[in-house]
């Protein structure tokens, strides 16, 4: 019995070169996604804070 749950393990088996790739893409994803969430959030209080500064200077009278 013990070698029949062994042998149906694929823990020690070598993955593919398909599960390789798939694993790798998706670690490699997530510091993408991470990422570029990141700086389209700086890309967009960057715009709005300059947005606000421009209403200012143009409501102000001077």
């Amino acid at each position: 019995m013990a070698s029949m749950e062994q042998s149906g393990s694929t823990m020690g088996e070598e993955p593919t070169w398909a599960e390789l790739l798939v694993s790798f893409l998706l670690i490699g994803a997530i510091p993408v996604v991470v990422g570029g969430a990141v700086i389209l959030s700086l890309v967009g209080l960057t715009l709005w804070t300059r947005a606000m500064l421009r209403r200012r200077k143009r409501g102000s009278p001077a």
